[in-house]
């Protein structure tokens, strides 16, 4: 019998594309509701906010390790564990939840250990894009990958609000566990190939430590590299602030109405999906910087500013929509970048390292802002507080308007660094600095 031929390009990364898909929206579905279940076993948003940190900051500090294995092991392989893992730790949730023996503090652990198993994740899919796909089609599959998230930000919460009242917590983490075997049967029938080891990687591979600090070394010595993950680590703080004060400042502001908040959350997956879609069927500007730096500057604009000046449900949408319509482009643009200038061979430690430089921020600033909210700029925003006077007239007063102004202030900052950017040649002629590797 003749053996099937397996896929690679452009089909082969749409079948691994799709069992992604099915795979994310199990496992938000599954996030979603464990999330209720820790608020209404402890009532305290801390609860929720410490499983959150714990299921995002180990992929970010072991991201340069497991960059660095990524371009030591199979790419295929390392794809498959990961899936398999972070499924191993579901079927144990539901062991525990089945048997009346999950606490929170199991979440803590567990979603710690399913987030080390998702640090390959990254390195690992654009790497294995970069071998798959040519580089007209990065920004394609980067917008791809965007419109995953989208896609199971938006119907995840729809689809376990339904069938939690159907089947609970456990037949919803059962979905999970098999949304999990679509992802890993999906990579049975692709074929990602192997980059070939160039003389510049024989050299810097001597040990797993000096692999995964290699990144560091290879983006400090290209000043252009530098400077676009710099753009990343600097505006991700405002995205930080942004995912840490969205909820509480529209639920101050509308009296905690729960169908404004649930519109307004709505219109970010939406603008999600068009902004991924857009990217998919666009592929982004010729010239990809534009991309990057433009799209930091509208996201912020429209987005992060918007947010902070609305006091109504129109302007919250709008501000929502925008704020995922952006990042596709900019985040598509700029991996595209990235896949094209550094070597195959290097992109596992090299993307390890970007992505914990990058995102670094993020779960810094989610720390920060609750407490600056509420102990400095919310009461400095009521009646009668001390910077009303100057900032009462475009921003409001009152519940929210603290936080209001936080997300207005750093959307004026979020501009100046997307528009900055074109003030540094590094930064704005990177894709002529740069070399291009020898992709496909």
């Amino acid at each position: 019998m003749r053996k099937a031929k397996l896929l690679t390009g452009m089909k082969g990364f749409t079948v691994i594309w799709f069992g992604q898909v099915i795979s994310q929206l199990g496992t938000a579905m599954t996030r979603f509701t464990l999330t209720i279940w820790t608020y209404t076993i402890t009532e305290q948003a801390t609860a929720t906010a410490l499983v959150f940190f714990c299921s995002f900051m180990p992929s970010i500090l072991l991201s340069p390790i497991a960059g660095a294995l990524v371009d030591r092991w199979n790419r295929k392989l390392i794809l498959f564990i990961s899936d398999l893992g972070a499924g191993l730790v579901t079927i144990g949730l539901l062991v525990l939840y089945a048997t009346n023996n999950l606490e929170v503090k199991h979440l803590y652990l567990t979603t710690a250990i399913a987030s080390i198993f998702e640090s390959f994740q990254f390195p690992a899919y654009y790497a294995s894009i970069s071998m798959m796909l040519s580089k007209a089609q990065y920004t394609q599959a980067s917008g791809m990958l965007s419109l995953l998230e989208s896609i199971s930000g938006v119907t995840a919460p729809v689809l376990a609000g339904f069938l939690f009242a159907l089947i609970g917590i456990k037949g919803i983490m059962t979905i999970d566990i098999l949304t999990f075997l679509v992802a890993i049967s999906a990579l049975l029938f692709i074929h990602i190939p192997q980059p070939e080891k160039t003389a510049v990687e024989k050299v810097s591979s001597v040990s797993l430590w000096q692999d995964s600090i290699y990144g560091f070394r290879y983006i400090y010595k290209r000043p252009s590299l530098s400077g676009l993950v710099l753009i990343f680590f600097t505006i991700n703080i405002t995205f930080g602030f942004y995912m840490a004060l969205f909820a509480p400042m529209i639920l101050a502001r509308s009296n905690n109405n729960q169908v404004i908040f649930g519109i307004v959350s709505s219109a970010f997956g939406i603008g999600g999906i068009a902004g991924g879609v857009l990217m998919s069927c666009w592929g982004g500007p010729t010239r990809k910087i534009h991309g990057v730096l433009l799209g930091v500057a509208f996201t912020s604009l429209l987005g992060t500013t918007l947010m902070g000046l609305g006091q109504n449900l129109p302007v919250w949408a709008t501000a929502a929509f925008f704020t995922k319509f952006f990042p596709p482009i900019a985040y598509g643009c700029n991996q595209a970048i990235w896949q094209a200038k550094v070597p195959p061979d290097l992109q596992g430690r090299v993307f390890g390292v970007q992505r914990q430089i990058g995102e670094i921020t993020m779960p810094l600033a989610i720390i920060i802002a609750g407490p600056l909210a509420d102990y400095v700029f919310e009461p400095a925003m009521q009646p009668g507080g001390s910077i009303v006077p100057m900032f009462g007239g475009i921003i409001g007063i009152g519940p929210g308007a603290g936080m209001g102004l936080v997300l207005f202030i750093l959307g004026l900052l979020g501009i100046l660094i997307g528009l900055g950017g074109y003030l540094f040649k590094i930064i704005k002629n990177a894709e002529d600095i740069l070399p291009d590797s020898n992709t496909i």
